[in-house]
């Protein structure tokens, strides 16, 4: 009997399933104790990887508890890729539906800054543009212009302070997280990303940007930050190798 690969996935990720029918060795013995091997080192191995994937997460509610947590997640959301490097991408949503962490509810948040800068980290390279391409035009044709985000930009919009709990537990040194709403800029300048807290005004400039918006249009969607500064966050970008291209109307 031919297994199918339903019937062998649903029995790899529920701990307590059969051995699938059909699945025998050379001598026509079920393989149960095999199986089960088979099994436990999938769960272990998925279980790595998700501690890699939000070390923070893991930091915040304990090595013990983010195994557990990982054992119930693996088995609602297996791989649906080889790669492993994106594996967890459902985990902010899971977190936010998981009834024994609803206390903790800027921990889904923690998973989406993670998720981010992992995404960051392995986006595609994209050569920044000279600094002194936005000096040459004039103001109404720098409103008209379309700025190119580089892929590796992740925005982060929280009402907790995700990038402040992320680096009080991930950078030593780091103050304690104060309660407030926080929105996260992610860059890749070199190899490896790199978070900082900016406006509200700057996370819509900048996800308008990457929407394919003016930067007239761009700085309309910010206009409602009183703390928003153009020439600030503008620096932050170009600092960041975070625009690759700036385009005018013919």
């Amino acid at each position: 009997m031919i297994v199918s690969q339903t019937d062998f996935v649903s029995a790899l990720f529920g701990p307590d399933a059969d051995v699938p029918e059909g699945l025998v060795d050379p001598s026509g013995v079920t393989t149960t104790k095999r199986f089960n091997v088979y099994r436990n080192n999938v769960a272990v191995s998925l279980t790595e990887a998700l501690e890699t994937a939000f070390p923070a997460i893991t930091k915040l509610i304990g090595e013990e508890n983010f195994k557990r947590v990982a054992g119930v997640f693996l088995r609602q959301h297996p791989p649906t890729s080889p790669l492993m490097m994106f594996y967890g991408a459902e985990m902010p949503t899971f977190l936010q539906g998981f009834p024994p962490l609803q206390h903790l509810g800027y921990l889904p948040d923690v998973a989406r800054f993670e998720q981010a800068m992992r995404h960051a980290y392995h986006a595609a390279d994209a050569a920044p543009i000279d600094a002194a391409r936005l000096q040459e035009l004039s103001p109404d044709e720098l409103m008209a212009a379309k700025i190119d985000i580089a892929p590796a930009v992740q925005v982060i919009v929280s009402d907790w302070p995700v990038y402040s709990v992320w680096a009080y537990n991930m950078i030593e040194g780091s103050p304690k997280p104060e309660a407030r709403k926080e929105a996260v800029l992610i860059t890749r300048p070199e190899f490896d990303p790199m978070g900082q807290v900016i406006s509200q005004g700057a996370a819509a400039m900048i996800k308008a940007l990457q929407n394919g918006k003016t930067l007239g249009e761009a700085l309309e969607a910010a206009a409602s930050d009183p703390d928003f500064d153009v020439t600030t966050t503008l620096g932050q970008l170009l600092s960041g190798a975070a625009i690759t291209d700036l385009r005018t109307n013919p």
